[in-house]
C-alpha cells in the first residue's frame, strides 16, 4: 500500500492525470485512523473514488491550493483533528508555542479559523469547484455559535467559509452519499437531502416537513435567554433517530441542518478501522523529527465510538452522539495483532478505548428504536433507572488483548467513567483495571468538587467520587499494588 498522493509526481507514479477528490486540512498528512480527514481519505478510496491530500498548505496565496490540480468532483476541507483555535490559544488567549499535529511539534503551519480560510483561497483558484467541509471545527460550529476568542456570536461557518456542504459528526455515510450524488452529476447546490449535512438556502419552501426553526442569529446575538433555548433544541435533534431538519434564519438566508447520519453498524465500523492505513507520519516529516501527535495514538486502539456521558461543558455528545457503537472483538485483536509487527512496538498497548473507554454497549436496549431520550440523560447527576451498567463484554476483550504473545502490557488511558463503574453489580471490572491495565496512576475525570458546580456540569456528587476512591483504594491493598488516581 501507498501514501495517498500528495504531489504531482505521486499521480504519475499512479498514472493519474486528475483526482476525484483533493483533501486539505490543517493537520501534517498522518496516514492513521485516528486523524479524521485520512479516514474519510482511505474510505472514498476503499470504494474507488481518488484522493490526494494537500496538507498544511501556505494560505498566503493560492499557489498550495493548486498543486494537485482541480479534482473531477470536490475539495473536502478539515481545519484539523483539533480546532484551530483551540489548537492556536490557551484558555487565557495566549498564543502557544507547540502543535502536535505539525512537523517537529512546530507552531504557525495553520491559520487562525482554518477552514474558513483555506475554503477562501480555494474560491479563489477554482470558483467552479464543489467544496466540502467536515471535521470538528466545521461541526462545531455548524449553527450560529459562541466565540470565546472574538466574545461574541458567530454566524455559521458555512457563510464565511463560503463552502457548498457541510458534513457534521462522524461524517463516514454522509460523504458516501455525496461522493455518489456528485459522481452522478448532481451539482452539489443541488444536494440538499442528505442525512448528516448542512447547508445554506436563500427558500425554506422545499425544505420538507417536520422542521423546526431556531431564533436567529440576529436574535440569538443580542439575546442570551434565546441562545441557550436554540442551543438545546440543536442539541435535542442530534439523534440518528427522532432528529429532525433544523432551519436557523441568517439575514435573508437559512441554515438547514438535515438529520443526522445513521450510526455506523459494528460490521462498518469494523471494516472502516480495518482499511488499509500506514499508521504512520508521511516520509517528508521524516527530517523534521516526525509528527508529535503521532507517539500516543500510534500503539492505541480505538474500540468505541459515541458516549451516553452528557457532560455539559463536553462536545463529544454534539459531535459523536450519544449512541455508542463499538468495534467487535475479532477486529481489535486483528488491530492489535498488526501493531506487534511494527517495528517501533515494545510491547505495549497504550489504549483501548474511545470517548469513555468503559462504555462498550448502548446504555439501555430502548435507544436502538426510539433513540436516546431528549429530556433525559443517562448518567448526569443521577443515573436513569434503565441504564445497563456491565463490563463484561470489556473484561473479556482485555483479557484477549494481553494474552498476546507478543503483548506484555495493554494499558487504558482514555477517560473513565467512575460513576458508570460504581453502578457495577460487583468489583471485577475495578479489580480486573487494577491488577493489569493501570501504569501507576489512573486516569478518571471528578471535575470539581462543589456540587452546585457539579449540577452545572450534569456531574455526580462529590460522595460518588469519594466511594470510588475508597473501593480503588481497597481493591490495592487486596492486590498488593501501589497505584494512584
Amino acid at each position: 500500500m501507498m501514501f495517498l498522493p500528495i504531489s504531482k509526481e505521486d499521480m504519475k507514479k499512479r498514472e493519474l492525470t486528475a483526482l476525484d477528490f483533493i483533501l486539505v486540512t490543517g493537520d501534517a498528512y498522518v496516514d492513521h485512523p485516528s486523524f479524521g480527514g485520512i479516514l474519510i481519505s482511505r474510505l472514498l478510496e476503499d470504494r474507488g473514488y481518488t484522493v490526494g491530500v494537500i496538507s498544511q498548505p501556505k494560505w498566503q496565496d493560492t499557489s498550495d491550493f493548486q498543486k494537485l490540480g482541480k479534482p473531477n468532483l470536490a475539495f473536502i476541507v478539515t481545519g484539523g483533528n483539533m480546532d484551530s483555535m483551540v489548537n492556536h490559544y490557551s484558555v487565557n488567549k495566549i498564543r502557544r508555542k507547540q502543535d502536535a499535529y505539525s512537523p517537529g511539534g512546530k507552531i504557525g503551519f495553520r491559520p487562525d479559523r482554518a477552514t474558513i480560510v483555506y475554503c477562501n483561497r480555494i474560491k479563489e483558484a477554482y470558483k467552479d469547484v464543489p467544496i466540502v467541509i467536515g471535521g470538528l471545527e466545521a461541526s462545531l460550529r455548524r449553527f450560529a455559535h459562541y466565540d470565546y476568542w472574538d466574545d461574541k456570536v458567530r454566524r455559521s461557518i458555512l457563510l464565511d467559509s463560503r463552502a457548498d456542504l457541510l458534513v457534521y459528526g462522524m461524517g463516514e455515510k454522509a460523504m458516501l452519499q455525496i461522493a455518489e450524488y456528485l459522481e452522478a452529476g448532481i451539482p452539489a447546490k443541488d444536494i440538499r437531502f442528505v442525512p448528516g449535512t448542512a447547508y445554506l438556502t436563500s427558500s425554506v419552501e422545499e425544505v420538507a416537513d417536520p422542521k423546526i426553526f431556531l431564533p436567529s442569529f440576529e436574535e440569538i446575538s443580542e439575546n442570551k435567554k434565546a441562545y441557550a433555548k436554540a442551543f438545546l433544541k440543536e442539541y435535542q435533534e442530534q439523534d440518528p433517530i427522532r432528529g429532525k431538519t433544523l432551519v436557523q434564519p441568517h439575514g435573508n438566508r437559512y441554515l438547514v441542518q438535515n438529520p443526522p447520519s445513521p450510526i455506523l453498524l459494528r460490521e462498518e465500523l469494523d471494516s472502516l478501522y480495518e482499511l488499509p492505513f500506514e499508521r504512520t507520519y508521511h516520509p517528508v516529516y521524516e527530517k523534521d523529527g516526525g509528527i508529535p501527535a503521532l507517539e500516543e495514538v500510534k500503539f492505541s486502539i480505538t474500540s468505541v465510538r459515541g458516549c451516553f456521558g452528557a457532560c455539559s461543558f463536553c462536545a463529544i455528545g454534539f459531535h459523536q452522539g450519544r449512541m455508542v457503537v463499538s468495534r467487535s472483538h475479532e477486529s481489535i485483536l486483528k488491530e492489535a495483532d498488526l501493531m506487534t509487527r511494527d517495528k517501533d512496538f515494545k510491547g505495549y498497548i497504550h489504549d483501548v478505548g474511545g470517548p469513555t473507554a468503559n462504555f462498550r454497549i448502548p446504555s439501555c436496549q430502548k435507544q436502538s428504536k426510539v433513540g436516546v431520550c431528549p429530556h433525559r440523560h443517562c448518567l448526569g447527576t443521577t443515573p436513569c433507572k434503565h441504564i445497563e451498567a456491565d463490563h463484561q463484554d470489556y473484561i473479556v476483550l482485555l483479557k484477549k488483548i494481553r494474552s498476546h504473545p507478543q503483548i506484555k502490557k495493554v494499558f487504558i488511558r482514555s477517560g473513565l467513567r467512575y460513576d458508570y463503574i460504581m453502578l457495577d453489580k460487583d468489583d471485577r471490572f475495578l479489580r480486573e483495571l487494577c491488577e493489569h491495565h493501570i501504569s501507576g496512576l489512573l486516569k478518571v475525570a471528578p471535575e470539581h468538587v462543589n456540587e452546585d458546580v457539579l449540577k452545572l456540569m450534569n456531574k455526580p456528587g462529590k460522595d460518588v467520587f469519594d466511594r470510588f476512591v475508597k473501593r480503588f483504594r481497597r481493591i490495592n491493598r487486596e492486590t498488593g499494588k501501589e497505584q494512584y488516581i
